[in-house]
């Protein structure tokens, strides 16, 4: 599994891993964040079962697996926490932070060590090891019941499937060419995201953040004016129930 070092500052570290060359072909390509504190960690989208073992792997070359306080879950999809029976045995003292509305689907996974935190709807600020990271909502966008993470320090927003595409395991980890990335992101955004309302009132929340990354879990890291122009790009973009199919 490819792992890069996204951020290192004074106080904590982003860590993305993805584009794991032993998955299933037929398993969509998603990608998992590792944020890292002096004495804690979180695990944003931990992924699906199937890659737990390789996830694990590659965690553990960074810190002592005991070590990861928190596990995010964006929404309820598979792909992106179906391993949570497997993290429960593994990490019996930490805190799971997901939506209040999945919780009695999540726990189909298991969950019988991890304590459930339910995020309310208007979201809620995580506080751990002297850092901050705010659940920004995405409801709609594409679960009725979703969030993003942003840490204001980095300037790096976890935007879920927002932004996501279908990539192959040879695509770079950051778009390089954004108008070359379109065809790889338009069809998941018109058929994934339901609703324009929902998209608009995103918009408007995220366009008021500082951001430098915009990390979907899956397809391509945006970074600098790659993340103005995909917010554009969505912004005109017909979605869901704007289409004609």
């Amino acid at each position: 599994m490819k792992t890069i070092k996204l951020y290192e500052g004074q106080f904590h570290e982003w860590i993305v891993f993805g584009r794991d060359p032993d998955k299933p072909s037929k398993i969509i390509d998603t990608n998992q964040f590792l944020i890292k504190t002096k004495h804690e960690a979180i695990l944003l989208d931990p992924g699906g079962i199937e890659l737990f073992s390789s996830m694990l792997a590659s965690v553990v070359h960074f810190l002592p697996v005991d070590q990861i306080t928190h596990l995010f879950a964006s929404h309820q999809d598979p792909d992106i926490i179906s391993s949570l029976g497997l993290w429960d045995k593994t990490l019996p003292h930490a805190t799971l932070h997901a939506p209040w509305i999945w919780e009695g689907f999540l726990r189909h996974y298991g969950c019988n060590n991890i304590t459930y935190s339910s995020i309310p709807d208007e979201g809620e600020t995580l506080k751990f090891d002297g850092l901050e990271l705010q659940f920004i909502p995405a409801h709609y966008m594409h679960s009725s019941g979703n969030f993003c993470v942003y840490d204001p320090i980095s300037k790096i927003l976890f935007s879920g499937d927002i932004g996501g595409g279908l990539n192959s395991l040879e695509d770079p980890m950051f778009v390089e060419n954004f108008e070359a990335h379109i065809p790889q992101i338009k069809t998941f955004h018109q058929r994934w995201m339901p609703s324009e309302r929902a998209k608009d009132k995103w918009l408007k929340r995220v366009r008021k953040l500082d951001i430098k990354y915009m990390c979907p879990q899956h397809g391509s890291i945006y970074e600098g004016d790659d993340v103005q122009k995909f917010l554009n790009w969505l912004d005109d973009l017909e979605v869901g129930t704007g289409l004609r199919v």
